[in-house]
């Protein structure tokens, strides 16, 4: 389908994370070549948006989340964040990785309180605990305060985490599939507690997944990766469903299944495919779609493509 260019105006998006050719290489096994898990990725977050990545597994997806982090280096190209090259972690990027990564001697309150005072160390005790409380309450832990990880569910564990991350009010989120080894249920619930916090506080959030239907529910864009090595951005998928999203109604809009068709096509088939199809594709400029009913049973979303970050 050819591929219309369309340059949008440099005011029209406030871009906060700019990541320009970006590339990841390993070492090989036993003195072996270099592996080159991801090369030359461009795109970019605007500020109060909630971008998702997918691809299979070996794609780079963490490595990449990390380098954002400030937790792992590139080997070619950068991040920027507010005009800013990444070269370190800060408290203005937190992250929320699979596992707790909780400290299991500390309380709820603890975990909380400690990256809080690493924040403002210059807070009072009591200022902590107020402060530390508005978001344990946030996340629905009101009386689990003096608990321990060992006390809690994993669901609940996840949670304080959350409220770790978001106490000491980061610039942007970033989140490792946070919910991948919870049960459906308990998945769920936090899934429609953190759609319900960044709706309130417009977080900036950039987050792995695997899971379609969980893109669909959060996400403002959703990043398709193609298989690894050699990684590429291959389509920026635009979320054409109200942003006012719940879980209930979700499936009831007409864009619904265009969308999740698209995005289970991809994962299923078209991630591979996609690899040659890229080849001659500007990196800086990769396909932005637009799934919508309107385009009829089997017919291609529309495209556009992405402007140059130039």
């Amino acid at each position: 389908m050819p591929i219309e260019r369309r340059e949008e105006p440099a005011v029209d998006r406030n871009k906060l994370i700019s990541v320009e050719a970006l590339t990841r290489r390993f070492p090989g096994l036993n003195g072996g070549a270099p592996v080159t898990v991801f090369e030359n990725l461009w795109f970019d977050v605007a500020k109060g948006e909630y971008v998702c990545l997918i691809g299979h597994s070996g794609c780079g997806k963490s490595t990449l989340l990390n380098i954002i982090a400030g937790i792992d280096h590139a080997d070619g190209g950068c991040v920027i964040v507010d005009g800013q090259e990444v070269t370190g972690p800060s408290l203005d990027r937190a992250v929320v990785f699979q596992g707790h990564a909780l400290m299991p001697w500390m309380s709820t309150l603890g975990n909380i309180a400690f990256a809080v005072r690493s924040r403002h160390p210059r807070w009072s005790r009591a200022k902590v605990r107020e402060h530390c409380q508005r978001f344990i309450d946030m996340v629905h832990l009101t009386g689990a305060e003096h608990k321990k990880p060992a006390q809690l569910s994993g669901g609940m564990r996840q949670r304080v985490g959350i409220a770790r991350a978001l106490a000491i009010e980061p610039r942007i989120m970033l989140l490792d599939e946070p919910f991948s080894a919870l049960d459906a249920l308990t998945r769920g619930s936090l899934q429609d507690e953190v759609l319900s916090i960044c709706a309130r506080t417009r977080q900036t959030t950039f987050m792995i997944t695997h899971d379609v239907d969980e893109a669909l529910l959060l996400a403002d864009r959703v990043l398709l990766m193609t298989n690894g090595p050699l990684a590429r951005v291959a389509e920026i998928v635009v979320n054409t469903l109200p942003r006012d999203r719940n879980r209930t109604d979700l499936h009831r809009h007409p864009n619904f299944y265009p969308l999740r068709n698209h995005l289970m096509d991809f994962l299923v088939s078209r991630s591979d495919q996609l690899r040659t199809r890229v080849e001659g594709i500007d990196p800086r400029r990769p396909p932005l779609v637009f799934p919508r009913a309107e385009d009829g049973p089997g017919a291609e979303p529309s495209v556009v493509a992405e402007r140059s970050h130039a």
